[in-house]
């Protein structure tokens, strides 16, 4: 892509970021940037074949590899980054997923410990049609072959937390981090809360496509290369991460147990609708209890994620653009880019 609105960045296995926060910029950039990114899959490439076990090629807590930080000029706490996801593209023919000893939702872990022992660590190697637009599941104890659409996403999007913060790049909150939301594909922008100068978000976790809940704890991994638009709405606060689509307004909650990620996420959403929508509290929850879609985003990550999403179609006009139109906005500047 050769734009002078475009930077370029293809990081080297020394320059990946493992945390939000605690890691130094890797550049400084203006609001309006394009970025053209490569980010590795959450194994950093290591697992390429069925029997290349996750427990022999990497190490924790280094998994889910992150493209950043970037430092965006202007950011400050209270402020909000917005990033436009334009094309996010595998950057590979197949993907890995794994089942891990100790982890995922259908198994003991080191929090919920019972007596059976952890399920065995098995790798799936998905091949990927790229033009075709499918991802080749093949069954490894079973003679099983079948085909699902593709549908590329970013498990981890993020910023710096607050109050000095580090947090692992396998753990989501507030700064956002290890969502593992399918709703972070192509055309959908991501609201994050500033907390500290400059922002410094990341991202990184490519799944070729993924479940709600992510149920063993793995999607379809895999490199992307991914290109967004990274914005800035000064004075606006986003206490929880947020995103919209063409067609939905998304809130999203991280903690545990499930039901504070539910009513994280529930909550958020109808603050939003009484910021931008002129609802009073109790009617918008009134109404939000008959109309809200309550995905799950993972229930196997330090903390779990649950989404809360609405129909825009469904809603009365807005008291004002939201977020002064800057979805349809960078819809429309990402048309120009390709």
């Amino acid at each position: 892509m050769n734009d002078p609105r475009v930077l370029k960045v293809r990081p080297t296995a020394d320059t990946y970021a493992w945390t939000f926060g605690g890691s130094a910029p890797i550049a400084r950039i203006a609001p309006g940037t394009v970025l053209d990114l490569f980010t590795e899959d959450c194994f950093a490439g290591r697992v390429t074949s069925e029997k290349t076990l996750v427990s022999e090629v990497c190490t924790f807590p280094f998994l889910n590899p992150q493209t950043g930080p970037f430092y965006v000029d202007g950011a400050e706490p209270g402020d909000t980054l917005a990033v436009h996801f334009v094309s996010i593209e595998p950057a590979r023919d197949w993907a890995a997923s794994t089942t891990v000893p100790l982890f995922g939702a259908l198994t003991s872990t080191h929090a919920t410990a019972s007596l059976q022992p952890p399920l065995p660590e098995t790798v799936w190697i998905w091949q990927l049609d790229r033009e075709r637009r499918t991802c080749l599941f093949t069954g490894r104890d079973s003679p099983i072959r079948a085909e699902l659409p593709m549908d590329p996403m970013h498990g981890t999007v993020g910023v710096a937390p607050a109050n000095l913060e580090v947090r692992s790049a396998l753990v989501p909150d507030a700064h956002g981090g290890n969502l593992d939301t399918p709703e972070m594909r192509t055309g959908a922008t991501c609201y994050l809360g500033v907390n500290v100068a400059g922002g410094l978000v990341s991202l990184g976790d490519g799944h070729a496509r993924q479940g709600e809940g992510e149920t063993c704890g793995v999607a379809v991994e895999c490199a992307m290369n991914t290109v967004v638009v990274v914005e800035l709405l000064k004075g606006v606060a986003t206490p929880w991460p947020r995103l919209e689509s063409d067609t939905h307004l998304i809130s999203t909650g991280s903690a545990r147990p499930l039901e504070d990620a539910f009513r994280i996420a529930q909550l958020d959403l109808v603050q939003w609708l009484v910021r931008d929508y002129g609802f009073s509290a109790m009617d918008a929850y009134q109404f939000l209890s008959q109309a809200v879609e309550s995905p799950l985003a993972n229930v196997c990550d330090t903390n779990y994620t649950a989404v809360a999403k609405v129909r825009k179609d469904w809603l009365p006009a807005p008291v004002a653009p939201v977020h002064g139109g800057l979805h349809d906005h960078l819809r429309e500047f990402a048309a120009t880019l390709r």
